[in-house]
């Protein structure tokens, strides 16, 4: 059975973590009262008296024992006859009650901040919870309601077009219509895809202006303002803020806020932007002409709306369990204080605490409740079970089929390896006489398949020891627990694959020492990349079809990093990418390969001589640190200009540099480009170990209870983080090979940085567990527990 004290810190909230009741302290006051209950060791030997020793037997000590005893008796002795008065049995019998007294006294005082602590908390979260589910509300009212103004207003605009060619012509002109009449009614204006609604409210001004359909404008114009002056939107000027005729037009503005988190919706914002700024300059001052609203940024809004819906429920499914883990950890602290004072004296506390608010409050179920009645109305078409997908999606179940397929599939990989190592061993292709066209051009190919199933093994490790731990990690990656893949499927994965890919190896080894034809041969490689490159882009729902398609939109995020809102899973793969840079030129060769054989070129000397192959294996090497530069600069643009993420792209920078100057040397190994490649690399080097450390993993901190590591540790041997630190510290250091530039053959060569990329490899993946615990336990990127979706009706004044 797990104890309730780990139980507690696997359901912490990183963010929360503060507000929280101390379990563990209160649990170390209960210890101390009662160390408190129990009498001196003193005083037990002397209640012992003549009572008889049992003996063990003579040994070698027992003189020095002997000594030892008599000269601590001794000065015990001298030390009681100096210090306790006449009285000495008084004195001994009421000491053990005032210690437990104050340590009582002591207790109930931290169980009273505790409980002030987390009912303050929590009624500072429920108030916040209950503002933005009012704001909600009403943002669901606004618009809804312009969904009814536009709906009715297309249907009459399918009735104008039948009686107007000429007013046909220019609606058909623009893709939004216009709502005309006395008033102007809406502008959607994207400002960062913003889009601003302009509602002129002087409808009983005198106009010259030329009004169209004005039979049926009013009503609409009419329905438009009732619609917004509900939802607490003010017009000036207007009949209902009984202005006088003869006051000048005003407006007032409310706009959408759409952020600008994806490219499409960056530039449209910009073009935006330009355009209505273009069409305003042409506009005289008072004039209402060219104002329009659209289904699709109506789509959009809504799509806001629900997204802040189902945020709300999941903060307040968080709040919920915030309350019953603060209440189970009251009334546990409290049993085992009944149980150690042997007393049932925390019965009234326990009362008190059952009465306090983040107990008695029901506005947090009742809001749950409405969100659920709102959320199957309005976005799940009165579907209860749609609507529990998005709100409660339901946590997977384990399967010990997976765990008998992953054991087949590892049975069967080692099996393949076996084979190939024989058959390697016998044809002889490592050694120096065999065809240097198969470690030249076939390896590359199977080296990026290993050091890919190398990183899923690895994700597969640290997937099981975050479990193992408690460290929710999909929490933290923000992934869908329903949809989320555990650690067995990991396994199931990378087993599977590296068979098949051990399977080809042997069948491409066997067809080769068999003389089949080259073409033939060679395609297999090919087709194998083809093959798991047709299975991640497979629309069907099969092979994990969500965590493929998941992965895909990382990738996007990540290689358009200045575009797209940094997340803590893009950055965190765009982390493994650095480590993954041989994999990426493996790729690069791979493609370039069989492209150049494809077009009847000689594949080898193109993918090796040619210059602009060489350019792009230089920009490989850059791209995984610029894209972590880029996410840098964005978080530091968005996060209020924290000075830690331009030091973050620093590293990054440090590390580009680093890798120009060496790749410079590998083509000029002259001394002055050896010393440059010295001082970058080493600068760069202690520059990332310095992150690492730090920042990554929080440890080296000097203040800390634990030496140089810091308080709070989740692993029990303090001898693993420092072994971990060294170990981090050897492998960082790979870059000197290049320096040593050892006299080695081609086949040894190609060994010796297959080697290195693995052991690269292994370094993240043991980045990874340090990196989430430290995430898990500090918040380290500062992520909210709830995210503040934006609303999109914004009123302006």
């Amino acid at each position: 059975m797990v104890k309730f004290s780990r139980e507690l810190e696997a359901q912490l909230i990183p963010e929360w973590k503060d507000a929280f009741v101390n379990y563990r302290q209160l649990k170390k006051q209960v210890k101390k009262i009662k160390i408190s209950l129990h009498p001196r060791l003193d005083s037990d030997a002397a209640a012992a008296g003549d009572e008889e020793i049992p003996s063990f037997g003579i040994s070698i000590f027992d003189g020095f024992r002997a000594l030892a005893a008599g000269f601590s008796s001794t000065s015990t002795r001298g030390h009681r006859d100096l210090s306790i008065s006449e009285d000495d049995d008084s004195a001994e019998e009421v000491e053990p009650v005032q210690s437990r007294e104050v340590e009582e006294k002591s207790f109930f005082n931290k169980l009273e901040k505790e409980l002030e602590k987390v009912n303050k908390f929590y009624e500072t979260k429920e108030r916040e919870f209950c503002e933005r589910g009012e704001a909600l509300n009403k943002q669901l009212q606004i618009l809804l309601d312009l969904k009814k103004i536009l709906d009715e207003h297309y249907r009459r605009r399918q009735q104008r077009r039948c009686s107007s060619a000429s007013q046909g012509a220019f609606l058909d002109r623009f893709n939004s219509s216009p709502i005309s009449g006395p008033v102007s009614p809406f502008l959607l204006r994207s400002i960062s895809t913003d889009i601003r609604v302009v509602v002129a409210a002087d409808r009983t001004s005198q106009t010259d202006e030329p009004v169209s359909d004005s039979s049926t404008s009013p009503a609409i114009s009419e329905e438009v303002i009732s619609a917004l002056e509900r939802n607490g939107i003010s017009f000036v000027g207007s009949a209902r803020s009984k202005a006088k005729k003869g006051a000048k037009l005003k407006a007032a503005t409310m706009r959408i806020d759409i952020p600008a988190t994806t490219p499409g919706k960056t530039v449209s914002a910009i073009t935006s932007m330009v355009w209505e700024d273009l069409v305003n300059g042409a506009r005289k001052e008072g004039e209402c002409g060219g104002d329009y609203i659209s289904r699709r940024k109506i789509q959009c809004a809504e799509k806001m709306i629900r997204g802040a819906f189902v945020e709300l429920y999941r903060g307040l499914g968080l709040l919920k369990n915030y309350s019953s883990l603060n209440m189970i950890a009251f009334t546990k602290i409290l049993k085992k204080y009944d149980k150690v004072s042997k007393k049932q004296a925390s019965s009234g506390y326990l009362k008190k605490v059952k009465r306090s608010h983040f107990v008695n409050s029901d506005k947090v179920v009742k809001l749950v409740d409405e969100v659920e009645t709102i959320f199957i109305k309005y976005f799940a078409s009165n579907d209860k079970k749609k609507a529990m997908k998005f709100l409660r999606p339901n946590q997977p179940k384990e399967s010990h089929m997976i765990t008998f397929f992953v054991g087949l599939f590892t049975g069967s990989f080692v099996t393949l390896f076996t084979v190939y190592a024989f058959l390697a061993h016998i044809s002889g292709i490592f050694s120096s006489t065999f065809e240097p066209g198969y470690m030249e051009t076939v390896y590359p190919v199977f080296s990026m398949f290993a050091l890919l199933s190398l990183h899923i093994f690895l994700y597969g490790c640290n997937l099981f020891m975050w479990k193992s731990t408690r460290i929710n990690h999909n929490f933290i990656f923000e992934f869908n627990p329903h949809k989320a893949l555990n650690y067995r499927d990991v396994f199931l994965i990378c087993t599977s694959f590296m068979t098949i890919v051990v399977g080809a190896m042997v069948i491409h080894l066997i067809l080769r020492s068999s003389n089949f034809a080259p073409h033939l041969v060679d395609a297999i490689p090919g087709t194998l990349l083809v093959m798991f490159f047709g299975t991640l882009i497979c629309p069907f729902n099969i092979f994990y079809r969500s965590t493929r398609y998941c992965f895909l939109r990382v990738i996007r995020n990540i290689i358009f990093s200045p575009f797209y809102k940094v997340l803590m899973v893009d950055f965190f793969m765009a982390d493994q990418l650095t480590s993954q840079i041989p994999l990426l030129r493996y790729m690069e060769f791979t493609s370039c390969y069989f492209i150049a054989s494809g077009f009847k070129i000689h594949p080898y000397e193109t993918c090796t001589n040619n210059k602009s192959y060489k350019l792009l294996a230089y920009i490989i090497s850059f791209l995984p640190y610029y894209y972590r530069a880029m996410q840098c600069a964005r978080r530091y643009m968005e996060e209020g200009y924290d000075p830690n993420h331009l030091a973050n792209a620093g590293k990054y920078i440090s590390a580009m540099l680093a890798a120009a100057v060496r790749w410079k040397y590998a083509f000029d190994p002259t001394p002055m480009w050896l010393a440059f490649v010295i001082i970058t690399s080493t600068f760069a080097t202690f520059y990332q170990l310095y992150w690492d450390f730090v920042k990554d993993w929080g440890l080296l901190n000097l203040y800390s209870a634990n030496l140089f590591l810091r308080d709070e540790l989740i692993l029990r041997n303090n001898s693993i983080y420092y072994v971990s630190l060294a170990l981090n510290f050897v492998l960082r250091l790979a870059w000197i090979e290049a320096v040593l530039r050892l006299n080695l053959g081609p086949v040894e060569n190609r060994l010796v940085d297959f080697s290195l990329a693995s052991l690269e490899v292994i370094r993240r993946g043991h980045w990874n567990f340090y990196r989430l615990e430290n995430e898990h336990l500090n918040n380290v990127g500062k992520f909210r527990a709830v995210k503040a979706v934006p609303l999109p009706f914004r009123d302006m004044e």
